[in-house]
């Protein structure tokens, strides 16, 4: 009997994630949800998504903003890959702006690099650029 009863529903982690991300990051809200991603907007960036449970990672924060970043989109990546993987801020600051500053004429307009067990991708185009921070499922 006990079999058949029904269990509370449980929030998805990712929803969690995102609602603590909106209440600790100013301007920062959540849009909308979509499969496995929550779509989020913040003034300093032009795209925000968090996406949750990819093949080869357990958590993907993805922003985009302009060609050359304002200290405001630094901040704000940072602020919220500290909070997502619960790290460091400064650790955070640090990868992000080392992948985004690495792109140009010499290691092109994409850039892979890992830094403190994370991984990061930055990608620019002539209006744009962006990152992909992630975690590996096994760390």
């Amino acid at each position: 009997m006990a079999a058949f009863t029904a269990s509370p529903a449980r929030a998805d982690q990712c929803d969690d994630i995102a609602k603590q991300l909106a209440s600790q990051i100013d301007g920062l809200k959540v849009n909308f949800k979509a499969a496995n991603i929550v779509y989020l907007t913040h003034p300093a960036t032009r795209e925000l998504s968090l996406g949750c449970r990819g093949k080869n990672y357990s958590v993907e924060l993805y922003a985009k903003g302009d060609r050359r970043p304002k200290p405001e989109f630094f901040q704000l990546v940072s602020s919220a890959a500290a909070i997502i993987f619960t790290v460091p801020k400064d650790d955070t600051t640090t990868g992000a702006t080392r992948c985004l500053k690495r792109m140009g004429l010499l290691r092109g307009d994409k850039v892979s690099m890992r830094f403190r067990r994370l991984n990061m991708e930055c990608t620019r185009t002539r209006t744009e650029a962006s990152i992909a921070i992630t975690r590996g499922k096994d760390e």
